[in-house]
């Protein structure tokens, strides 16, 4: 167990705060993270519904990647936002937190090139920006295989998945979340327009920063259309080379891609630290409405540091959350912290998912 101080901390964490129209009792959000614990056909179940609900005492839970179409998925057992019994799923997994006291946004998260046929139901090659084959390999449920070359998406299916993602924003407002948030980061189809490599396409949606950040803000303006701006949040990863990621011009591209994402009025950016403390000072700058911030892989005083300086609104914590369901009452204790079991990240049963302990079962 790792110990923690809960003096250390300001009371500036503890502060509510509104994102938008979801407002929040305190400052420390749960990040998104992949588990792999849906059904095949990408419905949630009543376990997921019970791990969500565990840790309702986070600010707000920001969910697992959530597929709005079936050309989104790229790992097997993930969730969907696409149809009725997703909807039914999802709305099993909101009621649980609601009632537990707790807010949850959705997050759409299109893999793109980042699968395999293997992974989907209709078995078709994945999409991308251009027919750039990722390096890396992709897990089934028959075994590891190197990911496909991907067919590059023409302009109209673009238009098509923009308009995925915006149904998909409906459906999970119908499902009972409190808003949506947009996977623009780690490497999936929207980063991927955004990169220089995966997009070499040479109509509209590539080459110039002003083309590669098109596709971000075709679907951010469609879901705020959708849902409201202030229940719709995107999150980024500026130069992060996850998924094979080349980005050769990172400062000039997200300064440009906030700036034009201001006006539609989103309840927040978060932004996944790469390192780059000078850009993330610029994006909290000129970014106008909430900013959330993850500092992947340090401790909890570390994070609530951004908030005590101004750099962040909220932050958001991951694996902390993902192994102590009551994170929030033991750092108020200053009680011991449990270690996550990362052989159980992914994929399994109830074990290392809802049977980490609380201070009540220690």
């Amino acid at each position: 167990m790792t110990t923690y101080s809960k003096e250390s901390l300001t009371a500036t964490v503890w502060q509510p705060i509104d994102l938008g129209a979801i407002h929040l009792e305190h400052r420390l959000a749960m990040a998104p993270m992949t588990r792999a614990r849906s059904t095949p056909k990408g419905v949630p179940t009543d376990m997921n519904a019970t791990y969500y609900a565990q840790r309702a005492s986070m600010a707000v839970i920001i969910s697992e990647g959530t597929q709005p179409s079936e050309d989104g998925q790229g790992y097997p057992l993930t969730p969907g936002i696409f149809n009725t019994a997703q909807i039914e799923g999802w709305r099993r997994v909101t009621d649980a937190v609601h009632q537990a006291g707790g807010k949850i946004v959705i997050q759409l998260m299109h893999t793109g090139r980042i699968g395999h046929p293997l992974n989907t139901r209709h078995g078709r090659q994945p999409v991308a920006p251009s027919r750039v084959k990722p390096a890396g390999k992709m897990f089934t449920s028959v075994g590891t295989f190197e990911m496909p070359e991907p067919r590059p998406l023409s302009a109209h299916e673009i238009t098509d998945t923009v308009r995925d993602h915006r149904r998909a924003a409906w459906a999970a407002m119908e499902a009972g979340a409190d808003g949506v948030e947009v996977h623009a980061a780690n490497g999936y189809l929207i980063h991927q327009f955004l990169s220089s490599n995966a997009n070499q396409r040479t109509d509209h949606y590539g080459g110039s920063v002003d083309n590669r950040i098109r596709v971000a803000l075709e679907v951010a303006s469609g879901v705020a259309e959708e849902i409201g701006g202030e229940r719709t949040g995107l999150i980024i990863s500026p130069g992060n080379p996850l998924n094979d990621m080349v980005e050769v011009d990172v400062d000039d591209l997200y300064l440009s891609l906030i700036r034009e994402l201001n006006p539609l009025g989103l309840a927040y950016l978060n932004v996944v630290h790469g390192g780059d403390e000078e850009l993330v000072r610029a994006l909290r700058r000129d970014w106008t409405s909430a900013l959330l911030l993850n500092r992947n892989g340090t401790d909890i005083q570390t994070r609530v540091n951004d908030i005590e300086s101004g750099l962040a609104d909220v932050v958001t914590v991951g694996t902390q959350a993902l192994a102590n369901p009551d994170l929030v009452a033991r750092i108020k204790l200053g009680a011991p912290l449990t270690d996550a079991d990362r052989s159980t990240f992914y994929g399994g049963n109830e074990h290392g998912y809802i049977d980490y302990p609380t201070l009540d079962t220690i």
